[in-house]
Formats: C-alpha cells, sequence, structure tokens
C-alpha cells in the first residue's frame, strides 16, 4: 500500500493550519444542514482527502454538534483494499469512532461509473440503517474543476456546469473550497498520511485522464484557468437556484414532490414558449435526482400538449414521464416491493416509499371507507402490491369492485399504482389503503384487532 507522499517544501504546512480548521468551520455553517441533524456518515476512502475530512469534523465537533460514523467501501477492486480497510478502521479507533464497512466484491473490470453507483447505493442504505442524518463526501476544489471540464466534454447544459452542490439533500461536501495541496498539508502538519490509489492515475479513467493529461495540457496554455472554470460553475450554480425558485413562483405550476416523483400541472406549462416550458420541466427533474436533457424535456411536452392522458416518455436513467389526470410527471419506474406480512403484535417497517406501522388492540369505530389507519380482525394481514384480479367489496357498496378501477377513479397515476399498498387478510383485499375501505374483516368496537397505519409514498 503506498502512502500519500509528504508535501513539497513549497506547499503550505503547519503555518496555516489553525486558519484551515476555522475556515472549515465557517464552510460547514455556509452548509445551513437542517437543525434536525444529529448524525453523520462520513465516506472515508483512505486517501488524504477523506482522511483530512474525519479529522476536521471531528476537530469542529463542538462547531457542528453531530455524532460521527465512519463508512468504508471496500470495492473489491484493488489488491491492497483489505490493508486500506485496516487503515481507514485504525484511523476511525484512534478517534473513538464507529466504524461501518462493506465489501462490495467488484472486481477489476468493473467501471469508474458503476463503481461509483455501487458505493453510493450501499452509503444511502447504511445512512439509513445506523439512522443517519446525512452523508459527508470529501470532494474538495480540484475535483469541483474535473467535474466541471467532464460536464463540458459530455456536452451538459447550464445546470451540469454547476459542479457537484456543497449540499443536495442529505449529501454535504464541505471540503469544495480547499485545494487538495492544503488538505494533505494540514495532514501532514499531525503526522497522518493516507492511501494513493493507483486508479486516480490511471488514465483510462475518465476523471483520471482529465486530472493527468488534459488540465495540465490546458493549465500551461491558460494561466489562471481552474479560477475561471470555478467563476463558470458558480454563474452557473446561480442560474440553476433561480430556476429552482422559480418553480415556487410561477403561478399555477402547483409543484408537488414526493419520494422519486414530481409532478407540475401541465395546462399553465404547456402554454408558454417551448424553451421556458422546457428549462422549467429540467429544474423540476432536478428536485428529484433526474437528470433531464433538453431533447427529452422538449419529448415530454410535446406529450403533454397531444393531451393524451396516460402517455408516458422513457426519460433515460430509470426515469419515465407521465401525462395523467392534467399534471405532467416524472419518477422513476418502480419495481413493486416484496410482500410484507404483518407479524407479531407490533411493528413497524419501510415497504417501498411507504412507512406501515401496526399494533393489536381494542378496535375503536371502523365505519370510515377512506382514510390511511384502519382497524382489521381475521388472520395472515399481508400489505402487497395489487395483482391482476384483484377486488375490493367497499364498506357500504355492494357488489366487488376491480381494485385497478378503484385506483383510477381515486385519481392516481397509472406509474403509482403497481406500487400501491393494499391488505390482504384470510387471502381477500380487504383494503386499498388512503382510498377504500372492505366490509370485510371489519371488528365491533372493542374487539381484539390489529390496527394498521400507512405513511409517505
Amino acid at each position: 500500500m503506498d502512502p500519500v507522499p509528504p508535501p513539497a517544501a513549497d506547499t503550505p504546512v503547519s503555518a496555516h493550519a489553525d486558519d484551515l480548521a476555522g475556515r472549515f468551520e465557517a464552510a460547514w455553517h455556509e452548509l445551513a444542514c437542517p437543525p434536525g441533524w444529529r448524525r453523520l456518515l462520513v465516506a472515508v476512502s483512505g486517501g488524504p482527502d477523506s482522511l483530512a475530512l474525519l479529522h476536521l469534523l471531528h476537530q469542529t465537533r463542538a462547531c457542528h454538534g453531530l455524532d460521527l460514523i465512519v463508512a468504508h467501501v471496500d470495492h473489491g477492486i484493488h489488491p491492497a483494499s483489505g490493508e486500506v480497510a485496516s487503515l481507514v478502521v485504525a484511523a476511525a479507533d484512534r478517534l473513538g469512532l464507529p466504524t461501518v464497512l462493506a465489501r462490495l466484491r467488484l472486481g477489476g473490470e468493473t467501471s469508474e461509473t458503476s463503481a461509483r453507483a455501487a458505493r453510493h447505493a450501499w452509503l444511502e442504505e447504511a445512512r439509513r440503517t445506523h439512522g443517519a442524518d446525512g452523508i459527508a463526501l470529501a470532494h474538495h476544489e480540484g475535483d469541483q474543476v474535473e467535474t466541471i471540464v467532464m460536464r463540458a466534454l459530455a456536452g451538459s447544459g447550464p445546470a451540469g456546469l454547476a459542479g457537484m452542490s456543497r449540499r443536495r439533500d442529505r449529501l454535504v461536501r464541505p471540503l469544495l473550497g480547499f485545494r487538495k495541496a492544503e488538505l494533505v498539508g494540514w495532514l501532514a502538519s499531525r503526522g497522518i498520511s493516507g492511501w494513493a490509489d493507483p486508479a486516480n492515475s490511471d488514465v483510462v479513467h475518465q476523471r483520471s485522464w482529465v486530472r493527468a493529461d488534459l488540465l495540465p495540457f490546458l493549465r500551461a496554455r491558460q494561466p489562471g484557468l481552474d479560477t475561471r472554470l470555478l467563476t463558470l460553475g458558480r454563474q452557473a450554480a446561480e442560474q440553476r437556484r433561480a430556476w429552482d425558485e422559480a418553480l415556487s413562483v410561477i403561478p399555477g405550476l402547483d409543484l408537488q414532490p414526493s419520494v422519486e416523483r414530481i409532478s407540475v400541472a401541465a395546462l399553465p406549462l404547456v402554454t408558454y414558449d417551448s424553451a421556458l416550458a422546457g428549462t422549467l420541466l429540467q429544474a423540476a427533474a432536478r428536485r428529484v435526482g433526474c437528470v433531464l436533457g433538453s431533447r427529452r424535456a422538449a419529448g415530454l411536452l410535446a406529450v403533454a400538449r397531444r393531451g393524451r392522458s396516460g402517455a408516458r416518455v422513457e426519460l433515460g436513467g430509470g426515469w419515465c414521464g407521465e401525462l395523467s389526470f392534467g399534471r405532467i410527471g416524472i419518477y422513476r419506474v418502480p419495481s413493486p416491493p416484496a410482500p410484507l406480512a404483518l407479524r407479531g403484535p407490533l411493528g413497524e417497517a419501510r415497504w417501498g416509499p411507504w412507512r406501515v406501522t401496526w399494533s393489536r388492540g381494542a378496535a375503536a369505530d371502523s365505519a370510515r371507507r377512506d382514510g390511511w389507519t384502519g382497524w382489521f380482525i381475521g388472520e395472515g394481514a399481508v400489505i402487497r402490491a395489487p395483482a391482476p384480479g384483484d377486488r375490493v367489496a367497499p364498506l357500504g357498496g355492494t357488489g366487488r369492485r376491480p381494485v385497478v378501477r378503484v385506483l383510477q377513479d381515486a385519481r392516481v397515476e397509472r406509474s403509482r399504482r403497481a406500487g400501491w399498498p393494499v391488505l390482504e387478510v384470510d387471502g381477500r383485499v380487504v383494503w386499498v389503503a388512503g382510498i377504500s375501505r372492505s366490509g370485510e374483516a371489519v371488528p365491533g368496537e372493542g374487539d381484539d384487532a390489529l390496527r394498521i397505519e400507512v405513511s409517505g409514498g
């Protein structure tokens, strides 16, 4: 395992070490993390950038007041990855911090993009598992420059040229205003070295090529290049923020976001100039993490202008657009979750984007047909997705209605129906959550029954 070399003689080391910690505190305050945050997952690769992030967060804990959990992903790509994991665990132990590890065993042929996607998916899973409010990543100023260049080479639009955000939802990047050299120097002043990943200098990877070959060539021809690129990124970020704000102030759009889904009213949007309407759609898509290019935004607008409800457009990356009940929706194509058996007298679980809680006790009045809470008697209660042929006998109604028609009448978009929670008891659908309660499995007031509540979605 190759340690990071000590800084060159002209690299700032300890002279401004205290200033760097002070700047980090200021950078943290600028993130404006929600006041309810209590725990932070710190992604530590073992390299100098992430080790600097870890030590700065630990040194400034009186500033942010967060409990820190160190998270390390062993991709299983480099032969020394086990040694790197040990380095990270040892660093966390010296600071008295807990560590969570993942061994993904991706293999040496894994692409940079695939490894990043696997890493971020595991980090988000670890965040939820350990009750963390956010994830801290160690991207610095040099990473931002590289990102802007790579997006320009890929033909990205203005929003992409903004580069990485300091904070996006639960991801925070407090080091974006710091140079790598000063981070390495700050670590060296404390006698700390990190792992130098050989992949960072292997030009087979796009980012490594940009870092090792392209940027040095451009800097030699264009002094001050990094400053100009960062200025470009800041200007693009201001434009991105402006369009994001416009979503809330333009009359009639009626923006409705939820988990991996967002929708806007179609009628005002389709009357706007195409460039304006497309840019607003792109801004809406960014709210839920969908990168929507101008061509696909135009295609979605064309579908909306034709006015055929239920029409869908593939948007790439697992995303889809849909016109439904007068609204343009953008959503991630869902896979219906596996059935959830409600076992035991008390429980709580996630079912897709929904939260399901249940408890047993004396039933209250169960006369409501709709609602998100209900009391039920019977055996084998299971929350599951609608299945072909499902029918429900509405409380106070006559006959049995197809569940798909119940969802249509409730104006649930077609894209959401496949993952809508229904309750099966004794082999029969007795509840379409939030929409229709069956006349079956209804307890009398005071009977021993199962109380179920569904929220989220």
